[in-house]
Protein backbone atom coordinates (compact mmCIF):
# COMPACT_ATOMS: atom_id res chain seq x y z
CA UNK A 1 0.00 0.00 0.00
CA UNK A 2 1.43 2.99 -1.29
CA UNK A 3 2.19 6.34 1.08
CA UNK A 4 -0.28 8.18 -0.38
CA UNK A 5 -3.66 9.55 1.31
CA UNK A 6 -7.12 7.26 1.04
CA UNK A 7 -9.10 9.07 -1.57
CA UNK A 8 -12.61 9.14 -0.67
CA UNK A 9 -15.78 10.45 -2.18
CA UNK A 10 -18.89 10.93 0.12
CA UNK A 11 -22.41 10.17 -1.61
CA UNK A 12 -25.47 11.25 0.74
CA UNK A 13 -28.44 13.63 -0.05
CA UNK A 14 -28.26 15.19 3.40
CA UNK A 15 -26.09 18.00 3.52
CA UNK A 16 -25.83 17.97 7.11
CA UNK A 17 -24.84 14.49 7.09
CA UNK A 18 -22.71 14.75 4.50
CA UNK A 19 -20.60 17.79 5.91
CA UNK A 20 -19.89 16.06 9.64
CA UNK A 21 -18.95 13.05 7.62
CA UNK A 22 -16.43 15.26 5.77
CA UNK A 23 -15.04 16.64 8.97
CA UNK A 24 -14.53 13.24 10.38
CA UNK A 25 -12.80 11.66 7.11
CA UNK A 26 -10.33 15.00 6.43
CA UNK A 27 -9.26 14.40 9.88
CA UNK A 28 -7.60 11.49 9.49
CA UNK A 29 -4.18 11.59 8.20
CA UNK A 30 -4.32 8.82 5.91
CA UNK A 31 -7.08 9.80 3.87
CA UNK A 32 -9.05 12.78 2.21
CA UNK A 33 -11.96 13.91 1.24
CA UNK A 34 -12.03 14.17 -2.33
CA UNK A 35 -15.17 14.72 -3.90
CA UNK A 36 -18.84 14.87 -2.23
CA UNK A 37 -22.05 14.19 -4.07
CA UNK A 38 -26.00 14.70 -3.19
CA UNK A 39 -28.09 12.58 -5.32
CA UNK A 40 -26.63 9.43 -7.94
CA UNK A 41 -26.15 11.31 -11.07
CA UNK A 42 -23.65 13.80 -9.09
CA UNK A 43 -21.93 11.17 -7.45
CA UNK A 44 -21.26 9.01 -10.79
CA UNK A 45 -19.84 12.60 -12.16
CA UNK A 46 -17.65 12.96 -9.39
CA UNK A 47 -16.55 9.62 -9.18
CA UNK A 48 -15.82 9.59 -12.45
CA UNK A 49 -13.91 13.11 -12.25
CA UNK A 50 -11.63 12.12 -9.05
CA UNK A 51 -10.83 8.25 -9.52
CA UNK A 52 -11.16 8.28 -5.15
CA UNK A 53 -10.33 4.84 -4.15
CA UNK A 54 -13.28 4.25 -1.53
CA UNK A 55 -16.99 5.71 -1.81
CA UNK A 56 -19.12 6.26 1.42
CA UNK A 57 -22.57 5.94 -0.07
CA UNK A 58 -26.64 6.22 1.26
CA UNK A 59 -28.36 3.11 0.71
CA UNK A 60 -31.07 5.46 -0.18
CA UNK A 61 -29.77 8.33 -2.36
CA UNK A 62 -31.70 10.05 -4.28
CA UNK A 63 -33.49 10.11 -6.87
CA UNK A 64 -33.49 6.27 -7.07
CA UNK A 65 -31.34 4.73 -4.15
CA UNK A 66 -27.53 3.90 -3.54
CA UNK A 67 -28.55 0.21 -5.46
CA UNK A 68 -29.17 2.23 -8.52
CA UNK A 69 -25.91 4.29 -8.52
CA UNK A 70 -23.47 1.06 -8.08
CA UNK A 71 -25.10 -0.43 -10.98
CA UNK A 72 -24.10 2.38 -12.75
CA UNK A 73 -21.40 3.27 -11.06
CA UNK A 74 -19.93 -0.73 -12.38
CA UNK A 75 -21.56 -0.10 -15.79
CA UNK A 76 -19.21 3.01 -15.98
CA UNK A 77 -15.92 1.43 -15.22
CA UNK A 78 -13.44 1.61 -18.06
CA UNK A 79 -9.87 0.33 -18.86
CA UNK A 80 -8.45 3.64 -16.77
CA UNK A 81 -8.51 2.16 -13.73
CA UNK A 82 -10.26 0.04 -11.36
CA UNK A 83 -13.87 0.98 -9.51
CA UNK A 84 -13.66 2.46 -6.13
CA UNK A 85 -14.77 0.24 -3.48
CA UNK A 86 -18.16 0.79 -1.82
CA UNK A 87 -19.06 1.28 1.97
CA UNK A 88 -22.64 1.28 1.92
CA UNK A 89 -24.40 3.48 5.05
CA UNK A 90 -27.81 2.63 6.28
CA UNK A 91 -30.22 3.53 9.03
CA UNK A 92 -31.12 2.09 12.52
CA UNK A 93 -32.97 -0.77 10.59
CA UNK A 94 -31.10 -2.31 7.75
CA UNK A 95 -33.18 -3.67 5.28
CA UNK A 96 -33.62 -5.93 1.83
CA UNK A 97 -31.56 -3.00 0.60
CA UNK A 98 -28.85 -3.73 2.33
CA UNK A 99 -28.76 -7.26 1.72
CA UNK A 100 -28.84 -6.04 -1.89
CA UNK A 101 -26.06 -4.08 -1.54
CA UNK A 102 -24.16 -6.70 -0.66
CA UNK A 103 -25.13 -8.68 -3.38
CA UNK A 104 -24.32 -6.10 -6.21
CA UNK A 105 -20.70 -5.64 -5.00
CA UNK A 106 -20.50 -3.76 -1.56
CA UNK A 107 -17.64 -4.02 0.08
CA UNK A 108 -19.06 -2.94 3.19
CA UNK A 109 -22.27 -2.10 5.32
CA UNK A 110 -22.37 0.27 7.96
CA UNK A 111 -25.07 1.83 9.98
CA UNK A 112 -25.20 6.07 9.85
CA UNK A 113 -24.99 6.28 13.77
CA UNK A 114 -21.48 4.29 13.67
CA UNK A 115 -18.69 6.20 15.94
CA UNK A 116 -16.02 8.02 14.04
CA UNK A 117 -13.51 5.82 14.56
CA UNK A 118 -15.57 2.97 13.59
CA UNK A 119 -15.69 4.86 9.53
CA UNK A 120 -12.64 5.66 9.77
CA UNK A 121 -11.09 2.24 10.37
CA UNK A 122 -13.56 0.71 8.25
CA UNK A 123 -12.36 2.69 5.44
CA UNK A 124 -8.58 1.58 5.68
CA UNK A 125 -10.32 -1.99 6.34
CA UNK A 126 -11.54 -2.07 3.02
CA UNK A 127 -8.80 0.05 1.50
CA UNK A 128 -6.92 -3.16 2.20
CA UNK A 129 -8.90 -5.42 0.77
CA UNK A 130 -10.94 -6.59 3.14
CA UNK A 131 -14.54 -6.64 3.73
CA UNK A 132 -16.57 -5.21 7.23
CA UNK A 133 -20.22 -5.70 8.61
CA UNK A 134 -21.43 -4.02 11.90
CA UNK A 135 -22.09 -6.53 14.01
CA UNK A 136 -25.60 -5.24 14.83
CA UNK A 137 -26.21 -5.15 10.97
CA UNK A 138 -26.16 -8.08 10.79
CA UNK A 139 -28.25 -9.06 13.72
CA UNK A 140 -31.09 -6.92 12.42
CA UNK A 141 -30.79 -8.27 8.94
CA UNK A 142 -31.57 -11.87 10.25
CA UNK A 143 -34.28 -10.47 12.85
CA UNK A 144 -35.92 -8.85 9.48
CA UNK A 145 -38.90 -10.03 7.82
CA UNK A 146 -38.52 -12.65 5.51
CA UNK A 147 -40.16 -12.40 2.11
CA UNK A 148 -41.19 -16.05 0.55
CA UNK A 149 -37.82 -18.36 0.09
CA UNK A 150 -36.95 -19.85 -2.94
CA UNK A 151 -36.36 -23.45 -2.73
CA UNK A 152 -32.40 -24.48 -1.21
CA UNK A 153 -30.42 -23.57 -4.31
CA UNK A 154 -28.81 -26.89 -6.06
CA UNK A 155 -25.20 -25.22 -5.67
CA UNK A 156 -25.78 -25.26 -1.95
CA UNK A 157 -27.45 -28.78 -1.26
CA UNK A 158 -24.28 -29.85 -4.02
CA UNK A 159 -22.15 -28.69 -0.97
CA UNK A 160 -20.63 -31.64 1.44
CA UNK A 161 -21.76 -32.20 5.42
CA UNK A 162 -18.54 -30.52 6.36
CA UNK A 163 -19.22 -27.38 4.10
CA UNK A 164 -22.03 -26.60 4.92
CA UNK A 165 -21.12 -26.76 8.84
CA UNK A 166 -18.33 -24.30 7.92
CA UNK A 167 -21.06 -22.46 5.51
CA UNK A 168 -22.85 -22.15 9.03
CA UNK A 169 -20.02 -21.28 10.84
CA UNK A 170 -18.86 -18.22 8.25
CA UNK A 171 -22.45 -16.91 8.77
CA UNK A 172 -22.13 -16.11 12.07
CA UNK A 173 -19.19 -14.29 11.40
CA UNK A 174 -16.86 -16.53 13.02
CA UNK A 175 -13.41 -16.59 12.44
CA UNK A 176 -11.18 -19.28 10.47
CA UNK A 177 -9.56 -19.90 13.70
CA UNK A 178 -12.89 -20.22 15.41
CA UNK A 179 -14.79 -22.52 12.76
CA UNK A 180 -11.23 -24.85 13.36
CA UNK A 181 -11.50 -24.84 17.06
CA UNK A 182 -15.24 -25.93 17.00
CA UNK A 183 -15.12 -28.64 13.93
CA UNK A 184 -12.01 -29.68 15.30
CA UNK A 185 -10.23 -28.42 12.15
CA UNK A 186 -6.50 -26.75 11.32
CA UNK A 187 -6.81 -23.09 9.93
CA UNK A 188 -5.15 -23.97 6.93
CA UNK A 189 -8.18 -26.61 6.08
CA UNK A 190 -10.80 -24.11 7.17
CA UNK A 191 -9.63 -21.72 4.48
CA UNK A 192 -9.33 -24.41 2.06
CA UNK A 193 -13.17 -25.40 2.65
CA UNK A 194 -14.21 -21.02 2.58
CA UNK A 195 -12.25 -21.11 -0.86
CA UNK A 196 -14.40 -23.63 -2.32
CA UNK A 197 -17.54 -22.68 -0.83
CA UNK A 198 -17.17 -19.21 -2.20
CA UNK A 199 -16.14 -21.27 -5.52
CA UNK A 200 -18.98 -23.23 -5.61
CA UNK A 201 -21.66 -20.60 -4.59
CA UNK A 202 -20.38 -18.31 -7.17
CA UNK A 203 -19.40 -15.57 -4.32
CA UNK A 204 -17.09 -12.96 -4.26
CA UNK A 205 -16.18 -12.63 0.02
CA UNK A 206 -17.62 -13.88 3.17
CA UNK A 207 -19.98 -10.94 3.40
CA UNK A 208 -21.90 -12.40 0.41
CA UNK A 209 -22.09 -15.94 2.30
CA UNK A 210 -24.35 -13.73 4.41
CA UNK A 211 -26.70 -12.39 2.56
CA UNK A 212 -26.95 -15.68 0.00
CA UNK A 213 -27.47 -17.36 3.46
CA UNK A 214 -30.52 -14.91 4.45
CA UNK A 215 -31.95 -14.30 0.73
CA UNK A 216 -32.26 -18.35 0.90
CA UNK A 217 -33.43 -18.94 4.09
CA UNK A 218 -30.42 -20.67 5.11
CA UNK A 219 -29.81 -19.23 8.21
CA UNK A 220 -32.78 -21.55 9.76
CA UNK A 221 -31.59 -24.00 12.25
CA UNK A 222 -29.04 -22.73 13.34
CA UNK A 223 -28.05 -21.06 16.50
CA UNK A 224 -29.58 -17.72 16.65
CA UNK A 225 -26.48 -14.35 16.84
CA UNK A 226 -26.10 -11.74 18.92
CA UNK A 227 -23.66 -9.12 18.97
CA UNK A 228 -21.30 -8.90 22.15
CA UNK A 229 -19.79 -5.40 21.13
CA UNK A 230 -21.82 -2.54 19.22
CA UNK A 231 -19.72 -0.29 17.13
CA UNK A 232 -16.17 -0.54 17.72
CA UNK A 233 -12.92 -1.33 15.87
CA UNK A 234 -13.13 -4.05 13.40
CA UNK A 235 -12.39 -7.48 14.27
CA UNK A 236 -9.69 -9.90 14.22
CA UNK A 237 -8.31 -10.23 10.50
CA UNK A 238 -8.69 -14.07 9.69
CA UNK A 239 -5.51 -15.38 7.67
CA UNK A 240 -7.55 -15.58 4.68
CA UNK A 241 -7.45 -12.05 4.60
CA UNK A 242 -10.96 -11.90 5.68
CA UNK A 243 -12.18 -8.51 8.35
CA UNK A 244 -15.12 -8.54 10.00
CA UNK A 245 -16.74 -5.80 12.53
CA UNK A 246 -17.91 -7.32 15.56
CA UNK A 247 -18.01 -10.64 17.34
CA UNK A 248 -20.43 -13.15 17.41
CA UNK A 249 -21.53 -15.99 19.97
CA UNK A 250 -23.96 -19.10 20.08
CA UNK A 251 -27.12 -18.18 22.17
CA UNK A 252 -27.73 -21.13 24.79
Amino acid sequence: MSDAPIRVVLADGQRLFRSGLHLIVDSQDDMTVVGEAGDGDEALAVVGATRPDIVLMDVWLPPANGLDAMRRLADAVDVDGPAPRVIMLTGPEPDRHSLEAIRFGASGLLLKDSTPEFVCEAVRTVYAGNTVLASHDLAALFDAPREALRPVPAEYAALTERERKVFAAVVTGASNAEIGGELHLSESTVKTHVGAILRRLGLRDRLQVVAYAYENGLTRGSARLRPTGTAGPPGRRDRDGSRWQGRYRRRG
